[in-house]
């Protein structure tokens, strides 16, 4: 234990000592020794018994027999005497049979807390014989012991619960009350060697060793259990912690961007449960939960939770399954906390907008209204599939703005007062790396299943649209894909060679033009894992152009890889779009679609437009009308391009 580093402990400690070193001179003005071979024989007796010390349990401290020695002077020898002997106690305690150096400050409180205890404890004998009982007897010595054990176990505590920032009252509970039941079995030895004393002579005090070894060896015992149910406690607490760490590792092979935000999330979570004083069991339903929160998204589509961009309401509807499942999955751990209240509770609001039961104001647990607003701020100043990061100072004038709202007041005013320190502490904490999880092999045995496999078909054709308009333009889309088809057909007839890839990518750019307004359009091919931008019209020509974007990153990357379209997604995530600070875009809408090859993905059309949320589900429509087919044109090129290629270098 660092006694001393907290400013309080420092104090403590000083005031301490002072009033330690104030006891010992007042003692000393009034020095006399009525018996010095008693007073010696004490001393030396207290020596011997100073190495039967025991750990006090889950501290650095120990507590010895010694104080029978100190109820002993207290009822024969005068204060001077007995601060000598507790002086005696405390060297015995530090130096003899130590394994370990013992700190000066260590020491000089403990020096301290038992001078001050014991010359409180012979105030308090004294008080009593002379006002109460007139003459020592019983009474007197369990005023001395009751002062005694209380002044010295508050003062252990206080420096503890002062250094280690733990609750004092708590602190006293768990490691010194046990100790109260030994204090007054130690105060009955004392009063019958005293009792014995003045029946045969202070030679029979040397009977108090035998029982003052019973009764070190009764409490290592005692000990010994409480050691032994303690490590049986924390063999079931990291049973629950390795549950907690195997769910996660599910949750970040599901959804590998998570792994960062977790461990953020949980130290936010902890530092506003300690101000909000939370007691142990929210904690730590708190510290699991700030976890465990996203595990429901198992059972989300994979392509929902990695989309870069705005989900459909359909898709919604899946999204918002999650907190329910989560409850259901961690209700079968059987947690010594309420950790399923929480991850139940962590997508309803303040104001009873949230899911999935619109609980409201202090009706949702006070753990999730924690969750809510950490879990919501560290989104916003995080990457995500959709969007870039915010600054932190944005993110969190965002969460303010809805205090009230979407999140508890109480909670979000304590973000907003320490979210930059909490930061901080966030960035100091290390990040420990999972285990690699096995997600990208490819298992060579096993037969088909006994439904055998699915064919692959032709995507369905998109709904009939109720607007005239809307319906001409997809009658036009579907003529001008049938045209660009029939014009790759004519010229392989006649040549037999198909238009080039860009040459069918130059006419499906002019023919789409005059169906969705854009400003840029960008059609990338998948070469080796990577998709390249094979054709680019319109702005930011030579931005778009640059772009290496693995299959499954950003948005291209996400439509190649799902076979699903995009609306209105944000331009910004592909891979390298702004990280050279030298380029700049106004763009702030995409619409992407996957073209269908025969065996996959043949290229990827990306539309872009200034405005936000610029395309319509119309143009969605449109483009893949017009899409339709000019996968296995493209394909095909490329197949005759590449063949053309090898033959030319053959020759």
């Amino acid at each position: 234990m660092s006694w001393g580093r907290s400013i309080g402990a420092r104090e403590y400690i000083t005031g301490m000592a002072l009033a330690g070193a104030a006891c010992f001179a007042f003692a000393f003005l009034h020095w006399r020794s009525n018996d010095p071979v008693k007073f010696v024989c004490y001393m030396l007796a207290v020596l011997l018994a100073s190495s039967l010390k025991v750990t006090l349990p889950d501290q650095d401290a120990t507590l010895s027999v010694n104080f029978l020695f100190t109820l002993l002077g207290i009822q024969e020898l005068g204060l001077p005497e007995t601060l000598l002997i507790v002086l005696a106690s405390t060297l015995g305690q530090a130096f003899l049979r130590r394994k370990h150096s013992v700190k000066l400050v260590h020491f000089v409180f403990n020096w301290a807390q038992l001078t001050v205890s014991s010359t409180l404890a012979y105030g308090a004998y004294v008080l009593v014989v002379a006002r109460v009982l007139h003459a020592p007897g019983p009474v007197a010595l369990l005023a001395a012991a009751i002062t005694h054990f209380g002044c010295n176990t508050v003062a252990m505590s206080t420096v503890i619960g002062l250094t280690e920032n733990k609750p004092i009252p708590k602190v006293w509970n768990d490691s010194c009350l046990w100790s109260f039941p030994y204090f007054m079995v130690g105060a009955a030895v004392a009063g019958l060697v005293h009792f014995l004393n003045g029946h045969i002579g202070w030679q029979s005090s040397l009977l108090i060793l035998p029982p003052i070894y019973l009764m070190y060896r009764s409490y290592r015992l005692y000990l010994g259990k409480l050691e032994s149910e303690k490590r049986h406690a924390e063999q079931v607490s990291n049973l629950h912690l390795r549950t907690i760490e195997a769910l996660a590792l599910a949750i970040e092979a599901k959804d590998e961007t998570t792994g960062e935000h977790l461990q953020r999330v949980r130290v936010y979570a902890m530092e506003l449960a300690k101000e909000l004083g939370l007691n142990e069991d929210e904690t730590e339903a708190l510290r699991a939960a700030s976890v465990l929160h996203d595990i429901g998204k198992l059972a989300v589509p994979e392509h929902i939770i990695s989309k870069p961009g705005k989900l459909t309401p359909e898709e919604f509807e899946k999204m918002k399954i999650h907190p329910i499942v989560g409850a259901e999955i961690l209700e079968q751990v059987h947690f010594p906390y309420p950790v399923v209240p929480i991850v139940r509770a962590h997508h309803e609001k303040w104001d009873g907008s949230g899911y999935p039961n619109g609980l409201v104001g202090e009706a949702i647990p006070i753990g999730a209204r924690i969750l809510a607003a950490v879990d919501c701020l560290d989104a916003l100043a995080s990457d995500r599939q959709y969007r870039k990061a915010l600054p932190l100072d944005d993110a969190m004038a965002k969460v303010v703005a809805d205090a009230g709202k979407s999140f508890d007041p109480k909670v979000v005013e304590i973000l907003r007062r320490r979210y930059i320190e909490l930061e901080k502490l966030a960035k100091e904490q290390p990040l420990q790396a999972p285990p690699k999880l096995s997600t990208d092999i490819k298992v060579e045995r096993g037969l088909a299943p006994a439904a055998g496999f699915a064919e692959s078909g032709e995507p369905a054709s998109p709904a009939s649209a109720s607007s005239a308009d809307v319906k001409a333009l997809l009658v036009a889309a579907r003529q001008h894909g049938k045209e660009i088809i029939q014009l790759n057909r004519q010229a392989s007839a006649s040549s037999g060679a198909s238009l080039r890839t860009e040459d069918i990518l130059s006419l499906l750019a002019v023919r789409l033009k005059r169906l969705v307004p854009y400003d840029s359009m960008a059609v990338y091919l998948p070469r080796n894992g990577t998709l390249a931008a094979e054709f680019v019209s319109g702005e930011n020509f030579r931005l778009f152009s640059s772009l290496r974007i693995p299959e499954g990153e950003g948005l291209s990357g996400w439509v190649a890889q799902n076979h699903k379209a995009i609306l209105n997604g944000n331009p910004s995530v592909e891979p390298g779009y702004l990280n050279d600070p030298t380029k700049y875009s106004t763009l702030r809408s995409a619409l992407a679609v996957p073209l269908e090859g025969s065996t996959g993905v043949a290229a990827v059309l990306a539309l872009y437009r200034v405005g936000q949320d610029a395309f319509t589900a119309d143009d969605l429509r449109v483009v893949e009308v017009i899409g339709s087919g000019l996968g296995l044109a493209i394909e095909c090129a490329g197949k005759l391009r590449a063949s053309a290629t090898g033959a030319g270098s053959g020759q």
